[in-house]
């Protein structure tokens, strides 16, 4: 007898043995008890997660007729009727299966619909089951659509897709849709031990762990890995077998780089990306593997203690964790991730693995706090006024900002010879320190000279790399609202976003301002919808430069010229790029 692939082996029956598709399985069951059939249906969802076995479980329901010969519609076919056994064995006459990559074209749907005109042969129903159907030609989804929104009563359409994006709207309104979800690793790995466990097969659980991630939410994929698993390992499955199929890299290698990047230790990191190539080991599954590390990592550093103590692979997380500061780990972590795309960009994919790593530690390492950790250095420029700081003029309160929760504020150790404020555009005339106004932030729009001294210690934090990460994402969402005199003085930034509003940002924004002004200062962190940050510049700045831009070819003598003559002709904005 030849062998049976296990993809096929193992293909559920009934929907009792449908894996990972609850929620599809529930409603499909309850609207076969209660008889609400619709006339069109629609799974979509990734490759091998059960469209195709789903559509012929309902076409057995559909069709059962029970041990007995007398059954009728059910949700739970017998499996052993003609209807049933038939359906399985793709044989039954009143189940037709189209492939719409193969025969997707206008005259394949005319003869399926000219076969719609006869009643069912041996069943209760005919089920026409159109797989890709996304990749049906445009006539043939028009042929289509009058069948299918009025079809006669003994006939059902199943239409599966892995792309709906590329489905007619017309198409799409007359259907019953069901989105199939990827499954999760765990429910893979259950799935794979009761096949392996009927089969005989030896396993280690380190080899299940490893087939359920490659699978990637597929247990089509998972059992034809499992396939390949057995016959590469002789009969049996250990990890050290699937890992060598699969190129997937030790997990401690991958630790063994994020812990080297984490230190800024370049020929560590090197050195890993070394051994990577020695070992002939998949560039992107290691980058995948880190991935995966580091949002562990992220996990346990915002809510310590919650990655699972029997997972042993959360443990070089919890060990790793402490190692970098949040912002540098989701900055890692973006890295890594989009690295993978780069990899065949370059002939040598090692090359562009090495290149990804390093992009890491061009970044300056994030500053622990304002005491323990060495701040960017940067040359105070020069600037009019005295070194006691002058305070502009109070601005008019904002609304946002009164109604905000209480403020954060934090000031770095003092330095000796504070230099003053670099005054790099026109500023509002100084009010003497001794009489200032109360720092007031609602009812009227903010001071722009206090926007043009914010966006200018900004920009220069920026160019000089003083500040990265979210810290450089909290400088530049801000708004300067007020300065507060006293020892030191305290400036008020308004940020509109709470994660943006933590302690941690704070002190390091701190650290780089009072290096950037050559004095020390507070930061006191508002709550509020801020009206002139540097982003906002830089988006006003660019949106002029655009218009300016469409303007002069609007103006251009050609440009006019060729309007003139032809008077459908337009100018697509998106097309004209500022030089």
């Amino acid at each position: 007898m030849s062998y049976v692939v296990l993809a096929r082996k193992y293909r559920p029956r009934n929907f009792a043995q449908m894996a990972g598709q609850e929620h599809v399985v529930r409603a499909l069951t309850n609207a076969l008890a209660q008889q609400r059939l619709h006339h069109a249906y629609l799974f979509t969802g990734t490759r091998g997660i059960g469209k195709t076995t789903v559509s012929r479980i309902l076409a057995k329901s559909l069709n059962c007729t029970g041990p007995d010969g007398q059954g009728g519609i059910t949700a739970q076919p017998c499996g052993v009727c003609n209807a049933c056994t038939e359906i399985d064995a793709d044989r039954y006459i009143d189940y037709i299966e189209m492939d719409a990559a193969s025969s997707g074209g206008k005259d394949d749907i005319r003869d399926l619909i000219e076969r719609a005109a006869y009643k069912p042969g041996v069943g209760r129903f005919k089920v026409f089951m159109i797989d890709e159907a996304h990749q049906l030609s445009k006539d043939a989804f028009n042929a289509l659509l009058k069948t299918l929104e009025e079809p006669p009563e003994y006939l059902k359409f199943v239409l599966a897709t892995t792309d709906p994006e590329k489905m007619l709207p017309t198409v799409l309104s007359r259907c019953l849709q069901f989105n199939l979800r990827p499954m999760a690793p765990d429910t893979v790995r259950d799935h794979l031990v009761q096949v392996l466990q009927s089969e005989g097969i030896a396993h280690d659980e380190g080899s299940l762990r490893l087939l359920s991630h490659a699978a990637r939410g597929s247990m089509r994929d998972a059992l034809s890995l499992t396939d390949q698993a057995i016959a590469y390992g002789g009969g049996q499955i250990d990890e050290d077998v699937v890992r060598g199929m699969l190129g997937v890299v030790d997990g401690s290698l991958a630790a063994e780089l994020v812990r080297a990047l984490a230190k800024r230790d370049g020929p560590a990191v090197l050195a890993g990306a070394a051994r990577l190539r020695e070992a002939g080991l998949s560039c992107a599954s290691t980058l995948e593997q880190m991935a995966g590390l580091l949002q562990q990592m992220a996990v346990e550093q915002a809510v310590p203690g919650a990655l699972p103590a029997d997972d042993a692979d959360a443990q070089s997380a919890r060990d790793l964790a402490p190692q970098l500061a949040p912002d540098e780990t989701q900055l890692l972590y973006g890295i890594v991730l989009h690295g993978r795309e780069e990899l065949g960009l370059m002939s040598d994919e090692y090359a562009a693995f090495t290149m990804v790593l390093l992009r890491f530690l061009a970044f300056p390492p994030a500053e622990m706090s304002a005491a323990s950790s060495a701040p960017v250095k940067a040359a105070p420029l020069r600037a009019p006024s005295p070194p006691a700081l002058a305070v502009p003029a109070a601005p008019p309160r904002t609304a946002s900002a009164a109604r905000a929760p209480d403020a954060v504020a934090a000031s770095p150790p003092a330095r000796s010879a504070p230099a003053p404020l670099p005054e790099t555009r026109p500023q509002a005339a100084p009010v003497p320190v001794a009489q200032p106004a109360a720092p007031r932030h609602e009812d009227a729009p903010i001071d722009a000279a206090l926007g043009d001294r914010w966006n200018a210690v900004v920009r220069r934090l920026i160019d000089e790399a003083a500040v990265t990460g979210l810290v450089r994402e909290l400088a530049w969402q801000s708004a300067l609202i007020a300065v507060e005199p006293g020892n030191p003085v305290a400036w008020h930034l308004l940020v509109e976003h709470e994660s943006l509003r933590v302690p941690g940002l704070r002190d390091k924004l701190v650290v780089a301002v009072s290096e950037c002004i050559g004095a020390p200062l507070r930061l006191e962190l508002r709550a509020g919808v801020p009206l002139d940050t540097p982003a906002r510049r830089e988006a006003a700045e660019r949106a002029r430069r655009q218009l300016a831009a469409e303007e002069v070819i609007r103006q251009d003598p050609v440009v006019r010229e060729l309007m003139s003559q032809f008077k459908t002709a337009r100018i697509v904005p998106g097309s004209i790029k500022p030089v």
